[in-house]
């Protein structure tokens, strides 16, 4: 792959790249520069987290070397849970991350504990919030701590932190939605101070929700990578799709963001007596016939979730051995006698109830386990069968978040 390829491939699907003259000259100088995102182990990975996770990808075709930081100090000042419950959920990102295609052996995984408290951290933290204003600090902000009424003083001091990670990490390029742009901008203007060179910023799109709005954890209007393959059909079914519509169009963006990147080819499938299938090598092909009016927007959606549900396949996978594993080890705990609990149906048990593993467990007697080696989390149970007798159980790990 030449600098002309490599550039197109990086730069392709991207909102802005600040700056395309120092990002060639990169290239020029070092055909394996280090490329970075950082993530908040604080909720759902979403399809707007798998938009960063696409350009990482890229980044790595194209021979960049990646570091994704799991940024569980940030999450703990940003008052997301305890640090024992967000380094839970770090772990479970970095497999779902795997799992959406960046090669482990070759990507960098860091948790900002490694290195944030160490004092050397922590005096140029002090040196940059020296130089940096209240205003521009709370302007660098993320969105949700801006609306608060109350902020604390950790969030402030966030977007300090945030532009330090990218000289700590020693990183050529930092990649981030648009709505990292302001922090990106401190990190260019303020590390030189330190001795630090400027990052190279990549910004991508944020995705449009099934509602029309910004896609957004709190807005529940997002395709989680934990969501069945039902649920991905259920949800774009009511997403927002109007006809011809490809200006504002979430269902259009998945294919554009998420569908084509991974797929040489689309196949919408459809009655002859609708027209029969059509089969698409383009995004820009695609978006032409919807805008035309040559494809339903039923059409579209039930597409794009086939596709979708491809692409989440070994999340799934991830996630199910993770809920088999979670699931043997209470109920053979239970027989074991380690754990006590009463012999009567047990209405329920908590575990990991945030990131994908079993939350409840529920009507069944301690008693009536021996047949738990019969049931597989894959296998969408009604009822568990322990020998002659059946339990009424939660369908699937997927029902118990």
């Amino acid at each position: 792959m030449d600098i002309e390829e490599k550039i197109a491939l990086v730069k392709r699907n991207v909102e802005e790249v600040v700056t395309d003259e120092e990002l060639r000259e990169l290239f020029e100088k070092n055909p394996h520069p280090k490329a970075y995102v950082g993530y908040e182990p604080s909720g759902k990975v979403h399809m707007g987290h798998v938009m960063t996770v696409n350009k990482l990808l890229d980044l790595q075709k194209a021979g960049c070397e990646i570091t994704v930081l799991l940024a569980n100090v940030h999450a703990y000042l940003n008052r997301k849970g305890t640090p024992e419950e967000i380094l839970k959920i770090a772990d479970f990102n970095k497999r779902c991350f795997i799992a959406l295609g960046l090669k482990e052996e070759n990507t960098r995984f860091v948790l900002g504990s490694d290195y944030e408290l160490s004092p050397e951290y922590m005096l140029d933290c002090l040196m940059t919030a020296k130089s940096v204003t209240l205003n521009r600090a709370t302007r660098s902000m993320d969105e949700v701590g801006r609306s608060m009424d109350n902020p604390m003083v950790s969030q402030l001091f966030y977007p300090i932190m945030q532009a330090l990670d990218i000289a700590k990490l020693g990183v050529d390029i930092a990649v981030g939605g648009t709505d990292q742009r302001k922090i990106h901008m401190l990190a260019r203007e303020h590390l030189p101070e330190l001795g630090y060179k400027a990052p190279i910023c990549i910004h991508t799109p944020i995705l449009l929700g099934f509602d029309g709005s910004k896609m957004s954890s709190s807005k529940g209007n997002y395709i989680s990578v934990d969501d069945s393959a039902e649920d991905v059909a259920a949800k774009l079914k009511k997403a927002y799709c109007q006809p011809g519509d490809v200006a504002e169009n979430p269902v259009i963006e998945l294919f554009r963001y998420h569908i084509f990147p991974r797929f040489e080819e689309i196949t919408i499938e459809r009655p002859e007596k609708f027209g029969g299938n059509v089969s698409f090598r383009s995004f820009e092909e695609l978006r032409d016939a919807y805008a035309a009016g040559n494809i339903h927007p039923m059409d579209l959606k039930a597409t794009a979730a086939r596709c979708i549900n491809e692409i989440l396949d070994p999340v799934r996978a991830v996630l199910n051995e993770t809920a088999w594993t979670r699931l043997t080890d209470i109920f053979w705990t239970l027989r074991r006698g380690s754990m006590s609990a009463p012999d009567f149906p047990v209405s329920v048990f908590r575990i990991f109830p945030d990131f994908g593993c079993i939350r409840y467990i529920r009507c069944f007697r301690i008693s009536d386990v021996s047949g738990i080696g019969r049931f597989r989390a894959s296998s969408v149970p009604d009822r568990i069968m322990t020998g002659q007798k059946r339990l009424k159980y939660v369908k699937t790990y997927r029902d118990l978040h």
